[in-house]
């Protein structure tokens, strides 16, 4: 249950030890929101090149520069990190995201902290859009803001832009990320995911033939129109400096249901001179059948967003929030460990059995 005593000053002044790279960017986040010190040792000590990886550094300078007065302290190997949290403070800022990682990577975390800085939070990420390891920013535009305000987070300032694509491994990419501040979030009652009413997505190019857009269009639709009339896929193709430096092509799916819930797929081509050439109508085929699954996990937030909608239900008010999961991510898993230990908050879970929900997969109502 999402309603535990608030912190005596006593309890968040220790400090919490973690061994291991694994999860950083949750450790950092939550110890950012609850003010509480963070110690993590031993980051991939055994390894020949031991410590932690640039992109874990860009993270680390992301969280300083929207924070006031955090100390961070990394021994000279970088396998010891000590964080002490400053004040969330926000303002108008830009970063340069390592190519190595999507700028997904690091707007999943803004997403967690932007709501709850001292100024509305207005940043330029500079890097990759999307790829295929982190959610891209298409992804987290048609899914992670209609969540935020859900939780009563919206406004004229709440948006995520991109100015320029960049696929890796060059990036080139640029987006524009901005959230109002709210300090008090509305309780939650989303049990209900309802019937899926339309498909929406994006098909995107960049430095390829134009073609290669109408042709992932397609085969999805090949494979969705069966189920539904109402599907519409846009084609993106940037040309010239808004195409960022590598070329690349992708596709990312939104089903939107009759209660507003939205979940999504996505897939990227291969890296430039990585893997085999991908054809474009089997990634379009691909992600037309990743979306399926996903609607067959169902829930009433996708695996993308789980751990976003459950850290706002932490930091709610202390009525109860209540929300229906799909089957729970390993990465949703640990961060329900990680919000005990870090906010002493317990979720109170029941498994549905899909025979109870008369459809799809396992469901979490976590409350």
């Amino acid at each position: 249950m999402a309603g535990g005593s608030s912190f005596s000053s006593s309890s968040s002044s220790q400090c919490l030890s973690y061994a291991g790279c694994n999860f950083l960017r949750q450790r950092l986040v939550l110890a950012t929101l609850s003010g509480r010190p963070l110690k993590i040792r031993k980051i991939r000590a055994r390894e020949e090149d031991p410590g932690l990886r640039d992109f874990e550094a860009s993270f680390i300078r992301l969280i300083d520069k929207v924070t006031n007065g955090s100390r961070i302290e990394i021994n000279q190997t970088g396998t010891t990190l000590y964080y002490q949290p400053g004040l969330l403070y926000g303002g108008s800022l830009e970063h340069d995201c390592s190519p190595s990682r999507s700028i997904g990577y690091y707007l999943e975390s803004l997403l967690c902290l932007a709501p709850f800085m001292k100024h509305p939070l207005k940043i330029v990420l500079r890097g990759v859009t999307n790829d295929q390891v982190d959610p891209s920013v298409d992804n987290l535009k048609a899914t992670a803001l209609p969540l935020l305000k859900k939780f009563g987070i919206d406004g004229e300032g709440l948006e995520i832009k991109i100015n320029r694509r960049g696929m890796p491994p060059k990036g080139g990419g640029e987006i524009l990320f901005s959230c109002p501040v709210r300090k008090v979030l509305q309780p939650i009652q989303f049990t209900d995911p309802g019937k899926i009413k339309r498909i929406r997505g994006t098909a995107y190019s960049v430095r390829v033939s134009p073609q290669m857009a109408n042709r992932m269009v397609e085969s999805a639709r090949g494979i969705l129109n069966k189920f539904l009339p109402d599907i519409y896929i846009y084609t993106d193709h940037m040309k010239g400096v808004s195409s960022g430096k590598s070329p690349g092509f992708g596709m990312c799916l939104i089903a939107e249901t009759i209660n507003g819930t939205f979940l999504s797929a996505e897939l990227a081509s291969n890296p430039q001179g990585q893997g085999t050439a991908v054809l474009p109508e089997e990634l379009g085929q691909n992600c037309a059948k990743l979306l399926l699954e996903e609607i067959y996990r169902g829930g009433c937030v996708d695996s993308t967003n789980q751990s976003l909608a459950l850290l706002l239900m932490t930091l709610g008010q202390q009525d109860v929030s209540k929300v229906l999961l799909g089957p729970l991510s390993p990465y949703t898993i640990e961060f329900l460990r990680h919000l005990r230990s870090f906010f002493q908050i317990m979720f109170k879970i029941e498994t549905k059995s899909p025979e109870e929900e008369h459809k799809g997969g396992e469901k979490m109502p976590a409350f």
